[in-house]
C-alpha cells in the first residue's frame, strides 16, 4: 500500500474534528461513548490533537 500524498494527508486532517489538548480529544471520545474504541494522535499538519479509532 502506498503512502499518502501531502494532498491527501491535507484532505484527511482537514475532514477531522480538532481538539487543542490531548486531555480534550479523549473528553470528547468520552462523552460521545467513544472512550474505549478511540485514542488521541497529535497530528503533524495542523498540530493539533485527533481521534483515531483502534
Amino acid at each position: 500500500m502506498k503512502k499518502p500524498t501531502r494532498d491527501e494527508r491535507q484532505r484527511m486532517c482537514v475532514r477531522k474534528r480538532r481538539y487543542r489538548t490531548q486531555g480534550d480529544a479523549l473528553d470528547a471520545a468520552l462523552i460521545l461513548g467513544l472512550a474505549r474504541q478511540r485514542t488521541a494522535y497529535l497530528c503533524p499538519l495542523c498540530r493539533l490533537w485527533h481521534l483515531s479509532s483502534n
